[in-house]
């Protein structure tokens, strides 16, 4: 007993080492694009595209590498993708320009899906549901930041030692997480045998990746191509459609058709998409834009003030309670704890939208609950129910799908809600233009809560007792 604790321990820290990892790649960065720009002798626009490739090629890699991981073994596929991510992190901090600096991005992209094939790994080897409630909390909070002080230390890195640095800091630390998994990643295959759909993997791929490309481009609003966001959209519907014909007539598709009609997959990716365009672009938009802005509504905060007393304490009490609300899942109902989360969500945005644009000790209350609700809970829960909603016979299907869904609606959330800014406020960053931009989040969020109360019960992962789950609605 006391030699599969540790088994399991051992574990969930080479999962927790490998998420770290990547959660590096994807915040870090960003408060070192102006010395990047600087020292690559290129402007913040290029650099910015940087964070583009690498986002959009972690979500189109989250689509399919779930599924090789239940075929290939999840183990050998994640030891793979940080191969990847150390060859590209080395390449970045070997970047004489803006090409080197872009190979090494894609190369890092590979690695999006290391959240959900390491649930995956965990929900094979803990059968106690509340221990595994615990796990699953504490690795889904690493992916909303490492206790907030990855972007803190992105930015002093790149002002003392260059952006250099960042690069090789993340080498180290895939390093040290390549060696975790190698010595106490644990080997699952449970479709061993099964041949990989590549035939729906290309078309599904272009679909999603093009439609992040059309809401990347849409983003930029009035300086939008918007015939180039057409084009992505036509190449989006035109992917979709041979996906969805070519699914139809494979034997071993992807994605079969029928688990699509099931409630557990299209009402749990609803849930996640109306969540992340809801609250996305509030937590990293409109509440660091309105701290900083000194002109119209604002505090006019400098950028690292901001990230000190606003972002960096939002990711940190999520950190701090993701582990907490993973306990309580399997006793009071994923979804209970889901819905929870997302009613505080809707209440701290209301918050903000009301009192915050006044008030700065406001704006901090109402970014640490919307961190305690969003980052700490529904965020946790989201990513849990992806997993353990997926058919057994296609375990990385729902999780890769989800994914795809989170990175979806982070993008809508930075063309919707700037739009509702500017269409309630107009460009002057008024008072009015925050307020109706995160009412907008919170109507979107409320529609998410609404849409969650279609999503069944995963009766195998709760402690429950069968009245409640009665009472609850019984799964598909």
């Amino acid at each position: 007993m006391t030699a599969a604790r540790g088994r399991v321990t051992a574990l969930v820290a080479a999962v927790v080492a490998a998420c770290v990892a990547f959660q590096l790649n994807a915040s870090m960065l960003s408060p070192a694009l102006v010395t990047m720009a600087r020292e690559l002798g290129t402007d913040e626009a290029t650099v910015g595209l940087s964070q583009t490739m690498f986002f959009t090629l972690a979500a189109m890699f989250s689509l399919f590498l779930p599924r090789l991981s239940d075929i290939a073994g999840r183990r050998r596929v994640l030891l793979g993708m940080l191969a990847v991510m150390l060859l590209g992190s080395v390449i970045a901090a070997l970047a004489t320009g803006v090409g080197m600096l872009f190979a090494g991005r894609i190369l890092q992209g590979v690695t999006g899906p290391v959240v959900p094939i390491g649930l995956l790994m965990l929900r094979s080897e803990i059968t106690d549901p509340r221990r595994y409630g615990v796990a699953l909390g504490l690795v889904t909070a690493v992916n909303g930041g490492v206790a907030g002080l990855d972007a803190l230390a992105g930015g002093w890195l790149a002002t003392a030692y260059g952006f250099r640095s960042i690069f090789w800091v993340i080498a180290v630390v895939t390093v040290a997480a390549i060696g975790c998994v190698a010595v106490w990643g644990t080997e699952s295959r449970p479709s061993a045998g099964t041949r990989m759909d590549w035939r729906g993997v290309v078309p599904l791929v272009v679909a999603v990746g093009a439609l992040l490309l059309a809401f990347d481009e849409a983003g930029a609003l009035g300086d939008a191509d918007w015939g180039l966001v057409a084009l992505y959209v036509v190449v989006a519907v035109v992917a979709g459609a041979v996906f969805a014909a070519l699914e139809a007539r494979t034997v071993q598709p992807l994605v079969p058709v029928a688990f699509l009609r099931r409630r557990g997959t299209w009402a749990t990716l609803a849930t996640t998409l109306l969540t992340m365009t809801g609250v996305f672009a509030i937590a990293n938009g409109l509440v660091a834009s309105l701290a900083q802005n000194t002109t119209g509504a604002g505090f006019g905060l400098p950028a690292d003030l901001t990230a000190l007393v606003l972002l960096a304490p939002y990711a940190l009490v999520g950190w701090l309670v993701g582990p907490f609300a993973g306990r309580l899942a399997p006793v009071l109902g994923y979804r209970t704890v889901l819905r929870i989360g997302l009613a505080g969500s809707v209440a701290a945005t209301v918050l903000l939208a009301v009192a915050g644009v006044a008030s700065l000790p406001v704006l901090v209350a109402g970014t640490l609950l919307l961190g305690i609700t969003y980052a700490g809970i529904a965020n946790i829960m989201l990513n849990g129910l992806g997993v353990l909603l997926s058919p057994p016979e296609n375990p990385g299907m729902l999780p890769g799908l989800n994914a795809g869904a989170f990175n979806l609606g982070a993008g809508i959330s930075f063309v919707v809600l700037p739009a509702a800014q500017i269409a309630f406020g107009g460009s002057d960053h008024s008072a009015a233009g925050y307020t109706g931009g995160m009412i907008t989040g919170a109507v979107l969020t409320a529609a998410a809560l609404g849409v969650s109360l279609l999503i069944p019960r995963p009766s195998a992962a709760e402690t429950a007792p069968r009245e409640t789950a009665v009472a609850n609605g019984r799964p598909e």
